[in-house]
């Protein structure tokens, strides 16, 4: 079973939901149960605004790493309330990881799996932040 990190740990993708295509999920494909979608880079989260309630999953796809609208693709989904999970798939990169994070992004899936140590560890780098995001509303002048 292949491995991500989710919620700060090293875990199994242990997913038994239905992961639908936005165009799947238009079409009104979806199965009893848990229900997921793929965002892609030019699928904004206003395309699932309407479904957000009955998504359990919603993966986010970096095709390569320097595509950075699924950063605001994250937030837009916290903001508007989503509890769910927020995975980042595809190309992002282990630099990446605490940024992803501040968006609201609570699982990785690394397109490829062989130093998922190292990139848990990684979420560790920075113990502090200065600005507000979706984890910390104020920014740091306003929390001392």
């Amino acid at each position: 079973m292949p491995k991500l990190i989710k919620d700060g740990k090293l875990v199994e993708d242990d997913w038994q939901g239905q992961l639908l295509s936005l165009e799947e999920l238009n079409a009104g494909e979806i199965a009893d149960g848990p229900v997921g979608v793929v965002l892609e880079p030019d699928q904004p989260p206003s395309a699932i605004d309407g479904d957000l309630a009955r998504l359990d999953l919603v993966a986010i796809n970096f095709p390569v790493f320097t595509d950075g609208r699924g950063f605001s693709y994250a937030r837009q989904l916290r903001e508007w309330g989503y509890m769910g999970e927020i995975r980042a798939t595809g190309n992002f990169i282990r630099d990446q990881l605490h940024y992803l994070r501040r968006c609201g992004f609570n699982a990785f899936e690394f397109a490829e799996e062989s130093d998922l140590e190292a990139s848990l560890a990684s979420l560790q780098d920075f113990t502090e932040a200065y600005q507000a995001s979706v984890d910390q509303e104020d920014p740091l002048f306003r929390r001392r």
